[in-house]
């Protein structure tokens, strides 16, 4: 049996279909449609390549994103939960390095090697399941930005000032802020990363 031969159908509205011409017709899982590109669709090993490379920058960004604010959450509300000044001070600290060295630079990652995979594959960014990835990403993003960002900065305030066993009523209001937001601004990370590895149409 010839190898079946994906040809994107563009009049479609709910995401990739990819219309397989086979000697023997029959239901093909996504798995296989997706598997078929590979076969047939690059006829170079550069392209493989190319898409592969693109791969591994897309879900080590995933890693390092979803990795440390489930992590940073865990961590940084046992410490509030302790209450002592130093320790609160040191978590606060962490938070702000840990923001700059794996979210940031996650959330590049994910950029760059999700629409290098996207690029080179031949997928639509304006439909289904990566549009809607792309929506969700960017509000997680401006929810982290505008909202959870401002109150790191005064709580980073705060912490220099802390008095030995006097942590503050404000600090603490602001950590119950920070976990809220955080919470919210992960669901749609959660929902975005879910659609990536499903693929809906």
């Amino acid at each position: 049996m010839a190898l079946p031969v994906p040809v994107f159908d563009r009049k479609n509205q709910l995401g990739p279909k990819w219309a397989m011409k086979l000697r023997k017709p029959g239901p093909c899982s996504a798995g296989e449609r997706f598997l078929s590109i590979y076969r047939n669709d690059w006829r170079t090993k550069a392209g493989l390549m190319i898409y592969d490379v693109a791969k591994f920058v897309h879900v080590t960004g995933v890693a390092m994103l979803m990795g440390n604010i489930t992590v940073t959450a865990i961590w940084k509300f046992f410490a509030d939960r302790d209450g002592r000044s130093e320790v609160l001070s040191f978590a606060q600290k962490l938070v702000t390095y840990t923001d700059w060295s794996m979210t940031v630079w996650g959330a590049a990652l994910i950029i760059a090697g999700g629409y290098g995979m996207a690029i080179s594959a031949g997928f639509p960014l304006d439909q289904g399941w990566l549009l809607w990835g792309q929506i969700l990403f960017a509000l997680s993003g401006l929810t982290w930005i505008l909202r959870i960002v401002p109150i790191q900065v005064k709580q980073a305030r705060l912490a220099k000032a802390f008095s030995a066993g006097d942590v503050g009523e404000e600090y603490r209001s602001l950590s119950r802020r920070w976990l809220a937001w955080g919470i919210l601004s992960t669901v749609p990370l959660v929902i975005a990363t879910w659609l990536m590895v499903a693929k809906p149409s």
